[in-house]
């Protein structure tokens, strides 16, 4: 499979950033010099293949009520780990992947959505009493059974949440997993993966199982190896491995079924253009093709007709499409500014809302019909390593992340895409980046894990409920 052009232009060049946060230990890589991977919390300053991220806490005044939040598909986002993106968040629905688990995706990780009311009762909420009324409120809920950052949040079929691996206090990756209850509120450990993941990828599959896909170990060596987990049992089962060892990769599954794994990093050849697609009734996975440009820390963001856009990624400005009909990738017009770390979210009108990544506050909406990229509305702030979640009202929730000063944020936005504006949504009770964001099954979503800008990892989990009026 080889991949085709759609357009004359010609991609952007590479660029290295480098981007100074503050103290705090990370297990992120970055390629030479400075720059950030995680969903929540702060930046990595990198040294070789080491890196430190640093922030300060910051603590909001709502104006006389707190709104407490804790905070992806990759995504995901993205949806779903790395799915996940880097960011997106990581529910049921494949729809947006994020690259490092997060996701899904969009997440963005994924980043994913699932289950939920179809409509927004927002327009019968009573006003709140002083203050700019905002709407949503955080709340806390149960504290995961460890601290964790960069893990992946996966929305399961019985409407819990499996929370898998990440870096845990002494910088080593978590080999454990536990599983969020919506209804006691709570977080049990279930069984562990057959070996410690972060910048891992996990992408919920038709049968109710769960993939876990690449990542890096406690040495930061990018694996090959994947595993299943199956809800039923409560147990890991590793399955075949990927042709290539990556990390910081995303993970879409798409209407065939097969899971298509596109980019990351590997330790033997640097960022990967290179593809393959996992075929779950064989346990296998096989190549599918490559990008135009090698790419890592990007999105993949399911479309509407099946084709998967994958955009960015190491401050790149270019973008692809996986047509899915044909197995091929085909580069299309650039983005309108080079991002990395940032989240990729599928619309009800069928367009993707690009947002965050490096230092800008500015967004863009991409178009199937027309295959182009447009600026949209910008944010309050610059953003990366924050999450983004399709709302049942259609709105996206923007939470958490860095600054373009790499400072962790605690803040909120919510993206009206009838209005194409961005509005103030609350804060979270701290700072948090990389952490996971998954829509639930009543509406509300659960923010987990992540960085609190000082070099904690975090184990508290808060709740964000869309129907609430806040300050």
């Amino acid at each position: 499979m080889t991949s085709q052009t759609r357009s004359s232009q010609t991609p952007c060049p590479r660029t290295t950033l480098v981007i100074v946060f503050a103290p705090m230990i990370c297990e992120c890589r970055w390629p030479a010099i400075g720059v950030v991977l995680s969903l929540a919390g702060l930046a990595c300053f990198r040294t070789s293949m080491d890196e430190r991220h640093v922030g300060t806490m910051n603590t909001i005044d709502t104006g006389g009520e707190v709104a407490t939040v804790t905070r992806e598909g990759t995504a995901g986002t993205g949806g779903n780990a790395g799915a996940g993106g880097m960011g997106g968040s990581n529910g049921g629905s494949p729809s947006t992947t994020g690259g490092m688990g997060g996701g899904s995706a969009g997440e963005g990780v994924t980043m994913g959505t699932a289950g939920g009311p179809a409509g927004s009762t927002e327009g019968s909420r009573p006003p709140s009493s002083g203050g700019t009324r905002v709407e949503g409120l955080f709340t806390p809920t149960g504290s995961m059974t460890k601290a964790r950052w960069l893990p992946t949040a996966t929305l399961l079929p019985s409407g819990k949440v499996l929370i898998a691996g990440g870096l845990g206090h002494g910088n080593f990756a978590l080999a454990s997993a536990e599983a969020y209850d919506p209804v006691a509120g709570t977080f049990t450990a279930t069984g562990s993966m057959t070996m410690g993941r972060q910048y891992h990828t996990a992408t919920l599959l038709p049968s109710g199982k769960v993939l876990i896909v690449g990542g890096s170990g406690d040495h930061k060596v990018s694996l090959a190896r994947a595993e299943l987990y199956d809800p039923a049992a409560g147990t890991f089962a590793a399955t075949g491995s990927m042709t290539v060892a990556r990390q910081q990769h995303t993970a879409t599954l798409l209407p065939s079924g097969k899971v298509l794994v596109v980019g990351g990093y590997s330790d033997s050849g640097g960022d990967l253009a290179s593809a393959e697609l996992y075929d779950p009734a064989a346990g296998t996975f096989t190549p599918a093709g490559s990008t135009a440009v090698a790419r890592s820390d990007h999105t993949a963001t399911l479309l509407n007709n099946g084709d998967v856009l994958i955009t960015g990624g190491d401050l790149l400005g270019t973008a692809d499409l996986y047509i899915s009909g044909f197995g091929t990738f085909a580069a299309i017009d650039s983005m309108t500014t080079a991002r990395n770390k940032h989240t990729a979210t599928l619309l009800g009108n069928g367009k993707v809302l690009i947002v965050g990544g490096g230092n800008d506050s500015m967004t863009e909406l991409y178009d199937p019909a027309a295959e182009t990229f447009t600026s949209s509305a910008s944010m309050a702030v610059a953003r990366e390593l924050h999450t983004a979640t399709l709302l049942p009202s259609g709105k996206v929730l923007i939470a958490g992340g860095t600054d373009g000063n790499g400072d962790a944020l605690p803040s909120v936005e919510r993206f009206d895409p009838s209005a194409g504006t961005f509005a103030a949504s609350g804060s979270m009770s701290e700072v948090r980046e990389s952490h996971t964001a998954t829509l639930l099954g009543n509406g509300k979503v659960l923010i987990a894990g992540g960085d609190d800008g000082g070099g904690n990892y975090l184990a508290d989990a808060g709740l964000y409920d869309p129907e609430m009026p806040g300050n």
